[in-house]
Parts: structure tokens; C-alpha cells; sequence
């Protein structure tokens, strides 16, 4: 399983980076400001609120959900997650945090101010990634496809295909809401895209070889670039990965 997986992701790769896609704007990153981030934390989710990052952490035994202090990269409180689970994105919604764990088909909903488990749900096939616009809560499953949750009963209202140059893009993962675009990353790529979400399509690719642990990878091949933020008071973007000591600050510049 995890040599097919490699292996598509060099196919996803190759194809981020093929002259076919050359009309598809493409961009590279510069760093703003950079900030301390836990080397430990297998990130899978991540938002900022209130001047806090919230991020969640994957891996059975090791998935947290906690509330950050962006100037020392310390959890200010944490809760774990049963060790059944491997958790994955996250996403505030009215006063709660939506949690998504892997492939048990179960997420969580958080309160906010204590971090206290009030309810699970299920859904079908993988959790990956999760934001939120202004109406539904939004989760990807690794594939092409991207779902629209009513925020409420937490059931599919909708779905969506990504698509670069007119096929389907998989391997989508952690998801972020930026002034009405979705920002994903792509699965052991070091490419971000930009989505249209009324119709899919890739509207932007961004390179992320600027930052330093795309330039010198850390020893573990799972420490991926994963973790978007958006503060959107200050109109400031935030990445990290997998097991990074950094988190970055970034505004995106055309190539």
C-alpha cells in the first residue's frame, strides 16, 4: 500500500511540475515572519483564531487537539484523542471545534473554550482534510473530491471535483477558506493549489521551495508539507508540515 501510494504521488508530482499545466499561474512563496512550531507535531490540522494557532496532530497514541501560543510554538491546552484514532483536520465552527480522524469513518465535535469532547459523527471513506466558509464546513478524503458539510447535521450537502487542465486532482488534503478560494495542499508534493470552489478547477500552484524543510527535508519521509492558516483580520497566511521545527508566515508571488 505504501509503495502504490508512493508511487502515485510521483505521478501527482511530475504532473504538478509538467509543461501541459503551464497555463495554470504558478507561484512561489516568500517567508514574512517565521515562528517556532513543535518537531513533534504530526500535523494533519491547523487554524488561527484570537491570535492562537489550533492544530491537530495525527498518528494512534500520538493525535492531540491544542491550542498553541504562536510566539513559543508551546500548547497552551491540549486534549488527546482516543488512541483508536489517527486524527486529522480541524475546523471552528460556532464556538466549536469539527475534528476529523482517518479511516475509522468517525469526527468529533469539540467545545472550543474547554477543548471537552461533546459528540461524534460519522461519515464514509477517509478524513483528511477541513475548513469553513461562511455556511458549510468543507473536508476532503484524499481523493479528487471535496464535500460541503451542513454545519449542523454534518452530512454531505454537497461535493466537489478538483481538476487541473480538466482532470481530476487527488490526493488533496489539508484545506483552508482564503477570501473565497480554497487553498489545499497536495499530498507528498511540495505544491500548494489554489481552487475555485464553485467549479473545481486549479487556478493557482504554488511552490513552496522556498522554505527550509522543502530545501532540507527532516530525516523522516512523512515530515510533508501540511498545514494551512489564515488570520483574516490581518490578511496573514501560515504553513508548516509534518514534524517541522518551523511555521511560516507567507504571502505568494508569481513566478
Amino acid at each position: 500500500m505504501k509503495l502504490r501510494a508512493a508511487f502515485a504521488s510521483l505521478i501527482l508530482l511530475a504532473a504538478l511540475a509538467a509543461p501541459a499545466f503551464a497555463l495554470t499561474p504558478r507561484y512561489s512563496v516568500q517567508i514574512v515572519k517565521t515562528y517556532p512550531h513543535d518537531p513533534n507535531a504530526f500535523t494533519e490540522g491547523l487554524f488561527y483564531l484570537n491570535g492562537d494557532f489550533y492544530e491537530s496532530t495525527g498518528r494512534n497514541g500520538q493525535s492531540w487537539i491544542r491550542q498553541v501560543d504562536p510566539a513559543t510554538g508551546k500548547p497552551l491546552r491540549q486534549v488527546s484523542v482516543d488512541k483508536r484514532y489517527f486524527g486529522e483536520g480541524i475546523a471552528p465552527w460556532n464556538g466549536h471545534i469539527v475534528s476529523l480522524t482517518w479511516q475509522a469513518g468517525t469526527g468529533f465535535v469539540w467545545s472550543q473554550s474547554s477543548l471537552k469532547q461533546l459528540r461524534s459523527f460519522r461519515y464514509t471513506g477517509e478524513g483528511w482534510g477541513m475548513t469553513a466558509d461562511a455556511k458549510n464546513l468543507i473536508m476532503s478524503d484524499g481523493t479528487a473530491t471535496i464535500r460541503f458539510l451542513d454545519p449542523v447535521t454534518l452530512k454531505t450537502a454537497r461535493t466537489l471535483t478538483v481538476t487541473l487542465d480538466g482532470q481530476p486532482l487527488d490526493q488533496i488534503n489539508e484545506l483552508e477558506w482564503v477570501k473565497g478560494e480554497l487553498i489545499a495542499n497536495v499530498w507528498r508534493t511540495r505544491q500548494l493549489v489554489r481552487v475555485d470552489p464553485k467549479t473545481g478547477h486549479v487556478t493557482g500552484i504554488v511552490d513552496l521551495y522556498n522554505l527550509p524543510e522543502i530545501a532540507s527535508p527532516p530525516p523522516d519521509p512523512d515530515a510533508v508539507a501540511n498545514g494551512i492558516a489564515y488570520d483574516p483580520v490581518k490578511d496573514r497566511l501560515f504553513v508548516t508540515g509534518k514534524l517541522w521545527p518551523h511555521l511560516y508566515e507567507v504571502r505568494f508571488a508569481p513566478e
